[in-house]
């Protein structure tokens, strides 16, 4: 395996394995795959990332449960410096007016990581959100939504945002989606990254 695909091996090992130790609650392997001062942002949160898992098992231990699963991945690698755009969905369950539903957005996790002492670390994680929906777990059954409080959200992750206002997350009313300006910034954050330049 030449150096190049090793690294990519390596970006994709780390970026798997925050998914799955997230997800399945494995909060002391999850802290590994951080250097220190990363940041993540997410709809319902936004800091560094002893934040972000101090909040996710806050959620946890209320019964919030909020699960991943990643798709095809580009990697730009520029010395010690990478940035990884990884297809993924992100799936909720909770109650929704009343329903029982389950909101599936699809989107893309943009992570900024960098090569520190032997090891790739995430610098910062930014999703973007391109579509979502919602729909009833017993499918026979119809969850009314405030159209007036839908449309309202973005409309790139409208559906997690309503329903995670409803379990009392506050919501980021500017990240990043398919196109417009949040996104466009962010490619430029990322091809600066790239050149050597800080967050």
């Amino acid at each position: 395996m030449d150096d190049l695909l090793r690294e990519e091996f390596l970006i994709r090992k780390l970026v798997e394995n925050w998914v799955v130790w997230r997800d399945s609650g494995d909060w002391e392997r999850f802290k590994t795959v951080w250097h220190p001062g990363g940041k993540m942002m997410a709809t319902w949160k936004h800091g560094t990332w002893e934040e972000f898992l101090q909040a996710t098992i806050d959620g946890w231990n209320r019964g919030v449960r909020i699960v991943h699963a990643l798709n095809g991945m580009s990697v730009d690698i520029a010395g010690n410096r990478a940035v990884a755009q990884t297809k993924m969905s992100i799936s909720q369950r909770g109650e929704c007016e009343g329903v029982l539903v389950d909101v599936t957005c699809i989107g893309r996790f943009y992570d900024f990581l960098e090569k520190q002492d032997g090891r790739w670390g995430f610098v910062l994680r930014q999703p973007i959100y391109e579509k979502d929906r919602m729909d009833p777990v017993d499918p026979s059954t119809t969850v009314k939504l405030d159209q007036a409080k839908l449309k309202s959200f973005p409309e790139g992750y409208r559906h997690l945002a309503y329903l995670q206002v409803g379990v009392g997350y506050p919501i980021k009313m500017d990240m990043p989606q398919l196109i417009g300006p949040e996104v466009e910034a962010l490619y430029k954050r990322g091809a600066a990254w790239l050149a050597g330049n800080p967050l």
